[in-house]
């Protein structure tokens, strides 16, 4: 019987860096870093061979798996203690494809996956911040808009524009819980105006359609475009992750960030990358707001007046540095790391074999070689 779902977390994972033609390049390099004892939150891995019979059943999952995906996410509740759609302490996940060659952006995530009315009281009341809850409840009802139901994310940032003009707010981080709450009941009004229906509540349906969704973009026309430039062949497939969410957006404690192992572009052997405090991923590359340097020797040589992760959080970026070390040593390359800070813990989000300049390889390869990292 074939095997459709990998489970990873708490220190152990059912994959291995090895798989990643069957779990993608996320998938794989996750349970790795599980394997490494390293913090990442418990997940699955559906695999890219359920991407295979998608598109070989006529866009239709097959059969077996959501049993599997349902005992997956129960091992996931057991490792944070927390329930799926439970109205008193609900489990959010975030759904994120992972191709077997790195494909940035191509294509589709969605945060936050599990909220809804009741689920985001319920958050509300247990992170006691109601303004994060609804942040994170109106971030989802968008992303889930876009990739999921096929609506164009201006049409929310059009409404979110037009209700900061009305009360002179300039900033996103100027609104407060009242105001989002008021957001989300336009944001729901104007996709039943879409769509015929109502915004989906069950966090189960919300779930398989963000599967589905993922799966799908395996074939969307930025993805086509993408192989065919970069030679990866159509019937590779993409899998599916599920990860209990961290939140980069509980607060100043609370941070999200890209970096690099070494700099992309000279090759230098520096720490280099950015970050945003509260804040979630996609705010990161949207460019909303200006990400802060992560290395006090950064922010310096960019003239930068706001402060660095290491200034800020120097306990947590000690800790990122050293975990960015291990990674280099471990896969024996300069590495492209994705984590989040939830009030003041570090969670890794991803690694992969960063992309970087012809003249940063040649420095790379030689700074490697001469520190016996590779032969």
């Amino acid at each position: 019987m074939t095997k459709w779902v990998y489970s990873f977390g708490a220190g152990t994972a059912e994959g291995a860096s090895s798989m990643r033609d069957l779990l993608g390049g996320k998938g794989a390099n996750l349970a790795e870093m599980c394997t490494l004892d390293l913090p990442v939150p418990p997940g699955f891995t559906i695999t890219t061979e359920v991407c295979t019979a998608y598109y070989e059943n006529g866009r239709a999952l097959p059969d077996g798996l959501e049993e599997e995906v349902e005992a997956a996410l129960d091992a996931v509740e057991a490792a944070v203690e927390a329930k799926f759609g439970d109205t008193t302490n609900p489990l959010l996940v975030s759904v994120r494809s992972g191709a077997r060659a790195s494909m940035p952006g191509m294509m589709d995530t969605v945060l936050n996956l599990g909220l809804n009315d009741e689920t985001a009281a319920a958050l509300a009341k247990r992170s006691g911040d109601e303004r994060f809850a609804y942040d994170s409840y109106r971030r989802f009802i968008q992303m889930y808009c876009d990739v999921v139901l096929g609506l164009d994310h201006e049409i929310f940032e059009e409404i979110l524009e037009d209700y900061k003009h009305e009360q002179g707010y300039i900033l996103d981080t100027d609104l407060d819980a009242d105001d989002w709450k008021e957001l989300i009941a336009r944001y729901k009004l104007r996709i039943a105006e879409e769509l015929g229906a109502p915004f989906p509540e069950g966090p189960r349906d919300q779930l398989w359609g963000a599967i589905s969704a993922v799966f799908g973009s395996w074939q969307n026309n930025r993805a086509i475009t993408y192989r065919r430039l970069n030679s990866i062949p159509d019937d590779w497939g993409t899998a599916v992750n599920v990860q209990a969410m961290v939140f980069g957006n509980m607060g100043d404690s609370s941070a999200t960030g890209v970096a690099f192992t070494r700099d992309p572009s000279t090759g230098a052997n520096s720490f280099y990358g950015e970050f945003l405090v509260n804040a979630q991923g996609e705010d990161v590359v949207a460019g909303i707001r200006t990400p802060q340097n992560i290395t006090e020797a950064a922010r310096i040589a960019a003239g930068s007046d706001a402060p660095s992760m290491e200034q800020l959080m120097p306990e947590v970026y000690g800790e990122l540095a050293g975990v960015a070390d291990r990674l280099e040593q471990h896969y024996r390359d300069m590495q492209d790391i994705e984590f989040t800070i939830q009030e003041g813990r570090l969670w890794m989000l991803q690694t992969r074999s960063g992309k970087r300049t012809t003249k940063a390889a040649l420095k790379i390869a030689v700074e490697l070689a001469n520190e016996g990292v590779v032969s």
